[in-house]
């Protein structure tokens, strides 16, 4: 049931940099996660660990936007816009679509679309 799609919870904690707070909150211990730069990751703990290692490499989030949200039964999309410095002093800056699926309250899938470049 769509009340079970908490997606704006989940983005309420990265906006306020609780992101491994978010992960152990909102994603299944079987979740997928894919996205272009890692290919796919299965399974809470890997993914947490992949997630901790993106965290260590920020010095400083500027910004975190997710304007264009929406939702079904099973299902959560947002597109976002991100900028950080990485510890490496460059500057990133990403826009993504990320689409995931939800059952019981947890992701068990989630997608990010981005380019690469």
């Amino acid at each position: 049931m769509a009340d079970h799609v908490r997606i704006n919870e989940l983005l309420d904690y990265v906006k306020t940099g609780r992101i491994m707070d978010a992960m152990r909150e909102f994603y299944a211990d079987d979740v997928v996660m894919e996205e272009p730069m890692y290919g796919k990751t299965e399974g809470l703990a890997a993914n947490l660990e992949r997630e901790q290692q993106f965290v260590d490499s920020v010095a400083e989030f500027k910004n975190f936007q997710a304007d264009r949200v929406a939702s079904g039964d099973d299902f959560s999309l947002y597109e976002n816009v991100m900028d950080w410095v990485g510890k490496d002093g460059k500057t990133y800056h990403v826009e993504q679509v990320v689409v995931a699926h939800w059952r019981d309250g947890k992701i068990v899938h989630e997608r990010f679309y981005y380019d690469r470049g």
